[in-house]
């Protein structure tokens, strides 16, 4: 028998069972029902990396509380056009999210989105002025509406009793709070999104590897793939392939050949998560409360105190905080760091170790805290906070983009969508904001790998999401249009159904 008989055919590979696969996925699903989609996962599980609720603080990214998104210039002034864009982003993942409930394609979206507040805290004098200014530049933005201005202890303590226990108001604080926040499970969400695809005829496979990537001569790609159960090897032959593989994304990649992919390296930042353990301290706290990064920290570092829902149950997570090793995925090897440098890219590597001293001092500060000294770092939220309530966890590998520049390369804390000039493949790489804009990147990946179909797709794509190719914040009236109805189809209009009983359930069975 030939080799070419055992080659299995299909439309689209996706690589990685994670949101930003998930979401292509359902997406092609539902504009090209006929299409044939293999989605192979080398975990035992949906969402078992970036993607799992434990590895991600959920927060749905929309710049509502994260101050890297508003810098403040030299002037004093505050820059909002990266919150505003970051924004934009998340309405469109919330249109298809709703569109998705209201076509049947997910199911209660209080399984994987409720309603938190987003809070922004700071304190001292320099600080509090700084979030006074960013007020002023969002409050009257359509995207940011209904935002406060706190500043008094009696309101602070008020709304985040939690945090005002034992605290010392001889330091200024001022908060900037938003009702509209949510708390997204990306691991549930991603979950319901594959079992769309997977039950309108896709393949979804588990413990599946793809070993090798090969350009065909009539512009496909055959897929090796083994399962790490069997060992058995498969070679599917795809006119497309997505590799949605987050860490395991660059090596892909760089097997592919693909011209676009070379230059890009990878920097592994490993996260850890402090996850209270106390139910009464859960229960005493409902808000998504982010902070300043300190003084030369990277914005990935950005503290942050949330409340977690996950399968209906209240939990607490505070951090990040970094770890350092070689590996590219949580259960990688040691060797991914180093069998990712090439010698395209190696000038970039260096030029990234040169430069980003700043990252280096901090790897290490973090790297040489203890269980005392995390807690410690908790204390600026909770100043009374104590290590027996809370338990460390590590919350998994981000691989950041390392970007050819000049002679050397740059380090970026984002995303980066790569794609071969045919359209034939492309890839995601890098972390943050990621998930809670992952619709907007898929779509790109569309546009530039399927610019044909994409032009067909756009009238049942604007059913789904009636502001594409519309800025909201230059267009009120359809914001609050489409505001009213993905509030009303995600019932984010109703309360969170948690309480003291179900954060003890959530302590007992965690």
């Amino acid at each position: 028998m030939s080799n070419a008989a055992k080659t299995e055919k299909t439309d689209v590979v996706l690589i990685g069972a994670g949101i930003m696969s998930a979401t292509l996925g359902a997406l092609l699903r539902q504009l090209q029902p006929e299409w044939t989609i293999s989605v192979f996962e080398r975990l035992d599980a949906a969402a078992a990396e970036s993607s799992d609720p434990w590895n991600n603080a959920g927060t749905g990214h929309s710049a509502l509380c994260e101050l890297n998104y508003s810098p403040q210039n030299a002037d004093g002034s505050v820059d909002v056009s990266k919150a505003v864009d970051i924004n934009e982003r998340f309405q469109v993942s919330r249109q298809f999210w709703a569109s998705a409930v209201d076509t049947g394609v997910l199911g209660d979206p209080s399984g994987f989105i409720n309603p938190i507040p987003h809070v922004s805290f700071v304190h001292g004098a320099d600080n509090v002025d700084y979030l006074r200014k960013r007020y002023e530049a969002l409050a009257p933005h359509p995207l940011f509406r209904g935002m406060e201005y706190i500043d008094t202890p009696d309101e602070f303590a008020a709304r985040l009793p939690l945090m005002a226990k034992g605290r010392d108001f001889s330091d200024p604080i001022a908060l900037n709070w938003t009702d509209g926040g949510t708390d997204i499970d990306f691991g549930a969400l991603t979950k319901q999104l594959l079992a769309y695809v997977g039950y309108s005829g896709g393949e979804i496979a588990f413990g599946t590897e793809v070993r090798n990537l090969d350009k065909q001569s009539d512009g496909s790609w055959n897929v090796t793939v083994r399962n790490l159960r069997t060992f058995r090897s498969r070679t599917i032959n795809a006119k497309f392939v997505f590799v949605g593989a987050g860490g395991g994304a660059l090596p892909l990649l760089q097997k592919s050949g693909i011209k676009e992919a070379k230059g890009f390296g990878g920097f592994p930042i490993s996260g850890q998560f402090l996850r209270s353990t106390n139910p009464e301290l859960i229960a005493a706290h409902e808000a998504k409360v982010y902070g300043k990064a300190a003084v030369g920290a990277p914005p990935m570092s950005v503290p942050h105190l949330d409340t977690r829902v996950i399968n209906g149950r209240k939990g607490l997570l505070f951090g990040p905080y970094a770890g350092w090793t070689p590996k590219f995925l949580k259960d990688g090897s040691n060797a991914d760091l180093f069998k990712s440098i090439k010698p395209n890219n190696i000038g970039s590597l260096v030029g990234v170790g040169l430069t980003e001293m700043g990252l280096t001092k901090y790897l290490i500060s973090e790297l040489l805290k203890s269980q005392n000294g995390k807690v410690g770092v908790l204390e600026e939220f909770l100043p009374r906070a104590e290590g027996r309530d809370w338990e460390l966890i590590t919350a998994g590998q981000r691989v950041q983009v390392i970007r050819k520049k000049g002679a050397g390369g740059v380090l970026e804390f984002g995303t980066a969508v790569i794609s071969a000039a045919d359209g034939s493949i492309a890839g995601l790489l890098g972390a943050s904001p990621g998930a809670s804009t992952c619709v907007t990147a898929m779509l790109d990946v569309m546009q530039r790998c399927f610019p044909r179909e994409y032009a067909q797709w756009t009238p049942q794509l604007k059913q789904m999401i009636p502001s594409l190719g519309v800025k909201l914040s230059e267009n009120q009236a359809l914001f609050q249009e489409v505001w009213d109805w993905t509030t009303k189809s995600l019932e984010l209009d109703k309360a969170t159904a948690t309480t003291e009983q179900d954060a003890a359930g959530f302590a007992k069975v965690r």
